[in-house]
């Protein structure tokens, strides 16, 4: 299976941690941005670094952006710029688009022009900071829905030394084990007879109430 190959066009903070942890996943990344000093602190860390206008379709055309399997608009200061790079993006037949958001209304704008995949990072990084200030021992957490969520968790204390079957977590908790991550190991998957030890960070999915539960309970 070939390796993705992605592009990232903006390097301000989120373009460039981006792009700086997809490299470091061992990723073709393509960094394009108009500004030269950006271009030279990437250079040596993105696969290809490419000074350009993001609205100089000649530019796009030249590094063969269409044939990029996801590109990342992460220009942010300038809404019309990154909304009309989209619009470029999207009429010059590139797969994915994953377009980054100032706001509710920006993120509508981008979803009416095609953005395969809007984000916020702004917002999303206060709801999850929030989250670990108010929840006890939530480590991770994926939203899955407004309601549903997957979530990384110290195993509580009471749950030490019993198996998911005695604790019957599906039916008295209303959630899933997904997998039970133990030390180096990954138990993908527990089986019933899965004994939950001191230490344990558990994988689970369930309604956010319900995972709320979890996080309160005392580890």
């Amino acid at each position: 299976m070939k390796n993705k190959q992605l592009a990232v066009i903006g390097l301000g903070r989120f373009g460039m941690n981006l792009t700086k942890e997809l490299s470091r996943m061992n990723y073709d990344v393509l960094a394009m941005d108009n500004d030269e000093d950006k271009i030279n602190e990437i250079a040596e860390i993105a696969t290809h670094a490419f000074q350009a206008d993001a609205m100089d379709e000649k530019a796009l055309q030249s590094v063969g952006i269409r044939n990029f399997d996801i590109v990342v608009v992460s220009i942010a200061e300038n809404i019309q710029v990154n909304i009309l790079t989209t619009i470029l993006l999207k009429e010059m037949g590139v797969k994915k688009v994953v377009a980054k958001a100032r706001n509710n209304l920006h993120g509508k704008v981008l979803e009416k022009i095609g953005a395969d995949v809007i984000i916020y990072p702004e917002r999303d990084m206060a709801v999850k900071l929030a989250r670990s200030l108010v929840s006890k021992n939530i480590l991770e957490h994926i939203d899955l829905s407004p309601t549903h969520s997957i979530v990384e968790v110290l195993s509580p204390k009471i749950f030490w030394g019993s198996t998911l079957m005695e604790l019957d977590v599906r039916r008295k908790l209303g959630i899933t084990a997904l997998a039970i991550k133990r030390n180096q190991e990954i138990i993908v998957a527990p089986r019933a007879s899965q004994e939950i030890l001191e230490g344990d960070i558990l994988v689970i999915i369930g309604k956010n109430t319900d995972l709320d539960h979890i996080s309160e309970m005392e580890s």
